[in-house]
């Protein structure tokens, strides 16, 4: 029978991982979401990576160079910058028709140069105006269960709540959304009948773009208020695979940014504790953890992709139908 000790000592550990693995998969949620969204009318971005990192450091000069005190006011310059790269990326793919992956890895590769050539004199310069917590459940006990789930800044209610459930409601439960979707699986016939095709692949990929900006931002807003080089760390490409993961679902991919954060999270809450593992040393064991969110990643793609081998239907096999390809009204 197990003790009152080991099961408080499972209970401690177990909102510990709560806590810190909601806000850990934050990034990856907004960028996830940002990419979901230019993938459903069709068009493939995959520069997430440079993304976060243009809206990561415009936010911190938004605070450190140009005076803002306000952690909104500096997430929104983050989102701009980002917006303004997406406008980019999205003319050259939407309007001149280039490849989305080429210049998808350009942008990846672009932004993440650009904001570590920008942020080389910030490089560890702490930020002081972030995002504060906020009770949703009014006062309650240090490490109870409201507080792991229920004592988060506003950015966190944002994108795990509010935008998720928008995000739902707007694709499946509207004609715009049905007008979206129509753009992702069949241009032509969303053309036909009256839907302006470029617009709606602008309008998203330039909103997507700014959403993954946010997910930058709040990096450094909050998550971790420090500039950093290369500050994305991998999480533009995690997001990517979330997205896929989710079958381009907005609730399947509040689940899939989850499971990456508890990753994450496990890492940070076995070394803030000091847990071992037989046949693993200290560093092997850190190593080790820091490895696993990527490869849950990865395995959470391979098992549907190898369901769908098999014959079983699965979310993941219903990637819009005219993602990545481009698109010319006189072509139809």
């Amino acid at each position: 029978m197990i003790s009152a000790q080991v099961l408080a000592l499972i209970d401690n550990a177990f909102l510990s991982l709560v806590g810190s693995a909601i806000p850990a998969s934050t990034v990856v949620l907004l960028a996830a979401t940002g990419a979901m969204l230019g993938e459903r009318v069709g068009v493939l971005n995959l520069g997430q990576e440079g993304l976060i990192g243009v809206g990561a450091v415009y936010a911190v000069i938004a605070v450190l160079s140009w005076g803002i005190t306000s952690p909104w006011l500096a997430l929104l310059i983050g989102m701009a910058a980002a917006a303004l790269a997406g406008l980019i990326f999205a003319v050259a793919v939407v309007v001149f028709r280039a490849n989305q992956v080429l210049v998808g890895l350009a942008l990846a590769l672009g932004g993440v140069g650009l904001s570590n050539q920008l942020g080389t004199n910030r490089n560890g310069t702490p930020i002081q105006n972030t995002f504060q917590e906020v009770s949703l459940g009014g006062s309650f006990e240090d490490g109870s269960v409201l507080e792991a789930f229920l004592f988060h800044d506003p950015i966190v209610y944002l994108a795990y709540i509010a935008m998720p459930v928008a995000l739902w409601f707007l694709l499946f439960r509207t004609r715009h959304g049905m007008n979206m979707r129509a753009v992702g699986e069949n241009p032509a016939a969303a053309d036909a009948v009256g839907v302006s095709v470029m617009r709606s692949r602008l309008g998203y990929t330039v909103l997507g773009a700014a959403l993954s900006g946010a997910g930058g931002a709040y990096m450094v807003l909050s998550f971790t208020p420090t500039w950093s080089p290369d500050i994305a760390r991998g999480r533009g490409w995690v997001a990517l695979a979330v997205v896929i993961f989710a079958g381009w679902r907005p609730g399947w991919v509040v689940a899939g940014a989850l499971l990456y954060g508890s990753m994450i999270s496990l890492d940070t809450t076995a070394q803030a504790r000091g847990w071992e593992l037989p046949f693993f040393g200290p560093s092997d064991l850190s190593f080790f953890l820091s490895m696993l969110p990527y490869v849950v990643t990865l395995i959470a793609i391979l098992i549907p992709a190898g369901a769908a081998k098999i014959g079983r239907r699965v979310r993941a096999t219903a990637a819009p139908g005219a993602l990545a390809i481009p698109y010319w009204r006189e072509e139809r």
